[in-house]
């Protein structure tokens, strides 16, 4: 594409991203920036969540994946709509009824400072990790399709994209947030939406044509039975179900969006429509990656070596200008509805965990806030820039994997806190959060000598949670104050 569409593309995005800032910041106090005055309509939270859902990776990852596993990765969303169902029928009441700002408060009030702190560390360890990564892929996608025309360094772009997102969300926050992922999440859906009729047309197919040919193709295989395989239909279940209680229901920047609704009865409608409506986009995201894989056969196109490539390499190259325009709104798009909401959600963590900014006043509240935010956005291109040091991709994929392994301590912690009734040595719970994801490891590593040719998949982070557990089994005692 032409860098100067690309500009004018881009800039036009974050220009409509900053008019909706300032429309829905106008008069926000800290108050709106973490909770929304909790008055966001349901149903525009829900649509919202599905763009922050899907994140850069996602959108790239998944059609081309489609021909490495076909469609394996809806064993694992199927087990997603279970765990976001699981949240809303356990998580949502607890955090609407202990009125929480930040979910780590729940292990404050039932296991002390220690573990309270515990559990908000690896979830700001976690989140500073992930959305850095998505936030490298992108900013990698905008240097070759904008600034290398113009011999721009990769800093200028990481300090650009980084400073565009706060521009839009220092002052409204999670308030405007929801009403910029319902943007984003339009966009993102319309590009899926786009390329597939723009291949439906090129090789003449109606739509019932088109489904035909996507059953037929041997990339749709849905059920995979090997219990030794990554991809066996249980693993991948239970994994996505468990996956989703943690990294949605005990997850600060999923949640915080979800506490924004008036209360637990439209914060529940809320999560149970996202759930659907996040198995359709998904469905469409696996039949398109069927479909470019049938549009480069028919036409003799050579496969990138790479599957993450399929999807950009087609788009730019050989759908026209309407489909690459979406595409690109759309990546877009699906990068800063994820990196948008986690930078919020970092500087509310950090100021309510570890500042207790509610013990100030409203104008120290607001410098204590900006600063935060401004913190985490320097730490985000810090972290960004690592990436690009390492400029390994196995070293950077093994760092985005220990990001994961950060989520096992908050399923132990939240597990053991909902359905036990023991207590807890609260200052030993920091030393069992940081060796459970270290034990975990070293099973992982040596599990196929240990089980029999066994290979941990997505459930490596039930493993975490059980060992978090038996750890705090360890150090408890009875008589557990009541939540």
């Amino acid at each position: 594409m032409d860098p100067y569409l690309v500009l004018g593309i881009v800039l036009g995005y974050f220009l409509v991203l900053i008019g909706i800032s300032r429309i829905t910041s106008r008069n926000a106090d800290t108050q709106a920036f973490f909770t929304a005055n909790r008055k966001s309509p349901w149903y525009l939270v829900a649509f919202g969540m599905v763009g922050a859902t899907l994140s850069g990776v996602t959108f790239i990852s998944v059609p081309g994946e489609v021909g490495n596993t076909a469609f394996s990765y809806l064993q694992f969303v199927l087990g997603n709509i279970v765990g976001y169902w699981l949240v809303a029928g356990i998580l949502i009441p607890l955090y609407y009824r202990l009125n929480l700002v930040s979910i780590y408060s729940f292990l404050e009030q039932r296991f002390g400072v220690k573990s309270y702190k515990t559990g908000s560390f690896f979830f700001l360890v976690s989140k500073v990790i992930g959305a850095a990564f998505r936030l490298y892929l992108v900013a990698g996608v905008l240097q070759i399709a904008f600034f290398d025309a113009f011999d721009i360094p990769f800093l200028l772009t990481v300090v650009v994209t980084i400073a565009l997102i706060w521009v839009y969300t220092y002052r409204g926050g999670i308030k405007t947030i929801v009403w910029t992922d319902t943007l984003q999440t339009l966009f993102l859906v319309s590009a899926v939406i786009f390329t597939i009729v723009a291949i439906s047309k090129s090789l003449n197919l109606s739509g019932l044509e088109l489904i035909k040919e996507i059953r037929a193709d041997s990339n749709s295989q849905l059920f995979f039975w090997d219990w030794r395989s990554g991809n066996n239909f249980f693993k991948q279940f239970i994994a996505g179900m468990f996956v989703t209680i943690v990294m949605v229901g005990m997850d600060q920047d999923m949640m915080q969006k979800n506490l924004t609704c008036k209360n637990k009865k439209e914060a529940q409608k809320n999560m149970v429509v996202f759930s659907f409506s996040f198995l359709i986009t998904v469905v469409l995201f696996l039949c398109l990656g069927v479909m470019l894989y049938i549009f480069a056969k028919k036409n003799g196109i050579t496969i990138p070596e790479k599957s993450d490539d399929l999807y950009p390499f087609l788009a730019l190259h050989y759908f026209g200008l309407p489909v690459s325009i979406a595409f690109l709104l759309g990546i877009t798009a699906a990068a800063y509805s994820s990196a948008d909401s986690a930078l919020t959600a970092l500087t509310t963590s950090f100021s309510v965990d570890f500042l207790k900014i509610e013990k100030y006043s409203e104008p120290k509240k607001r410098k204590i806030k900006k600063w935060s935010h401004l913190m985490f956005s320097v730490l985000l291109v810090l972290v960004i820039l690592a990436f690009k040091a390492i400029n390994n991709e196995s070293i950077v994929v093994a760092v985005f994997k220990v990001a994961g392994y950060t989520y096992g301590p908050i399923l132990g912690l939240f597990v053991f806190g909902l359905y036990s009734k023991r207590s807890v040595v609260d200052k030993w719970v920091p030393l069992i959060g940081v060796s459970s994801p270290i034990i975990c490891y070293f099973i992982s590593k040596y599990s196929e000598i240990i089980f029999n040719g066994y290979k941990f998949g997505f459930e490596l982070l039930i493993l975490n949670g059980l060992i978090t557990i038996l750890g705090l089994l360890l150090i408890s005692k009875k008589n557990a104050a009541k939540i």
